[in-house]
């Protein structure tokens, strides 16, 4: 489907009604227009391909039945301490304009590609989360329940100097429609010395298509942390990365996924190491059963000037059954010899002697599969500092073993 047929379905007035209801400033919307009146130009986005083949045809999403601008619908929590803000969209509009303002797509480019400028457009829902100086927040709360086809979501998440943040974010689906798209863009500014912790959970409906970019820019001395566990959706294109624009800054991105049915995740893991002394530590892992698809690709990317660079990354899945597919593409660019960087993916089956062990010892061959598949996950597990998620994505993972069963 070409995009000009998608754009066919969006119209000027719709994006101004969107724009109306949240009470935007002129600037806001001017924003909006020019990322609608960009789709006809844009591309999808980059999807990861192997030798001989692309793993994602984004091509084939059906926007125009997809995607219903006006009648968004969810159910959120937005909660948070009391010294940090956690505000919804007009709020936050309306009480931090001039914030919003400076950040608002100065991390994730509206005009990015089709898909971000689509978000851009049409985005009728959202969390601002702004932790003043020196302040310490944990527990931010962000749950979105989506009641409707198609749902679109921004968040921007901005630290001042010598604070720290811990956010979880989980997307699920409430009312279930034959077919559901979600799109989330996630901006996180950490300023010096600042550290943002950003925990999510997607497991929307199987009959849904989600589209992610979550970026952050972190500072001198700043840290920024991810973690992303996907196991809803029947396509996830997913971006997590995080540029070290400041000397010393550091981050680490953990990710897991489980594909069952015929699920499909492309999962994107980047680092721009761009200032000296920076650190990067990439660790994924996933299982793919039935015939669900995976491919992951991580870069790594330093600059000429990232004089002093640590940055390592390693992937690994698990495939449960002989027709599921996985793949996995880690990739290094070094600009500045000063670097001590690694990568490694691996993609297996269960090892049989592993089974053998364990059914020698008295195990059922079930049992011994499921002990082995959530030991898999014991290492990104292990990564994991926010216990709420740590627990949510164990129960979940047992639960999804159980239904294999």
């Amino acid at each position: 489907m070409s995009t000009t047929q998608v754009h066919a379905n969006l119209t000027e007035e719709q994006v101004r009604e969107i724009s109306e209801e949240l009470d935007e400033p002129e600037w806001l919307l001017e924003r909006r227009l020019e990322a609608l009146e960009a789709l006809e130009e844009l591309d999808m986005p980059d999807v990861i391909r192997t030798p001989g083949r692309d793993w994602t045809n984004l091509h084939e999403l059906d926007f125009e039945s997809l995607v219903d601008p006006l009648n968004a619908a969810e159910d959120k929590d937005q909660v948070g301490p009391d010294e940090a803000e956690v505000l919804p969209w007009s709020e936050a509009v309306a009480e931090h304009e001039d914030l919003i303002r400076e950040q608002f797509g100065s991390i994730v480019d509206p005009q990015e590609n089709y898909l971000t400028a689509l978000s851009t457009a049409l985005f009728s829902t959202g969390t601002v989360v702004y932790v003043p100086e020196g302040v310490d927040a944990e527990d931010v709360t962000i749950r979105t329940e989506q009641n409707s086809r198609s749902l679109f979501n921004y968040t921007l998440v901005v630290t001042e100097e010598s604070s720290s943040v811990t956010i979880l974010e989980r997307q699920s689906t409430g009312e279930k429609q034959d077919e559901q798209y979600y799109s989330g863009i996630v901006e996180v500014v950490a300023g010096e010395n600042s550290r943002v912790q950003y925990g999510s959970l997607q497991n929307l409906s199987e009959d849904a298509y989600n589209f992610t970019v979550k970026r952050g820019d972190a500072d001198t001395y700043a840290t920024i942390d991810w973690i992303e566990a996907n196991l809803g959706t029947q396509l996830t294109k997913t971006e997590v990365s995080t540029e070290l624009s400041g000397d010393s800054s550091e981050t680490q991105i953990v990710g897991a996924f489980y594909g069952h049915n015929d699920q499909h995740f492309d999962l994107d893991t980047k680092v721009w190491h761009r200032a000296e002394h920076t650190t990067a530590d990439l660790v994924t892992r996933g299982v793919t059963d039935d015939v669900a698809r995976s491919v992951y690709e991580g870069v790594q990317d330093v600059g000429s000037e990232a004089w002093d660079t640590s940055s390592y990354q390693r992937e690994n899945t698990l495939m449960l059954s002989d027709e599921s597919e996985a793949d996995a593409s880690p990739k290094l660019i070094i600009n500045n010899h000063d670097t001590e960087a690694s990568h490694s993916a691996t993609v297996g089956q269960i090892d049989q002697e592993d089974m053998l062990y364990m059914t020698s010892r008295g195990l059922d061959p079930r049992s011994a599969r499921n002990m082995l598949v959530e030991g898999f996950f014991v290492p990104v597990l292990e990564e994991i500092d926010v216990d709420e998620l740590r627990d949510d994505l164990e129960e979940l993972v047992a639960a999804r073993l159980r239904q294999r069963d």
